[in-house]
């Protein structure tokens, strides 16, 4: 599942981050931020108009993404 898909106060882990194209400077920036394989994150809210952005938390630090970004990211949902 990607995290753009994730319900909101939902838990995930992250698989993978999905390059949209070669060398893909997106991926490799949320990469960069720390979504890695086995980081462990939350989906804390979605934005008023659209669900866009949307508030994504891994470990202490919060990031607003795009709806599009985060589907970059292939999580999988923790029990």
């Amino acid at each position: 599942m990607r995290l753009s898909e994730l319900a909101q106060g939902s838990d995930a882990v992250v698989q993978e981050v999905e390059n949209m194209t070669e060398g893909d400077p997106i991926a490799r920036r949320l990469r960069d931020y720390g979504f890695v394989r086995g980081e462990p994150v939350r989906l804390v809210g979605r934005g008023p108009i659209g669900a866009d952005p949307l508030l994504v938390q891994i470990g202490f630090t919060r990031f607003a993404l795009r709806r599009a970004e985060a589907a970059r990211v292939i999580v999988e949902k923790s029990a």
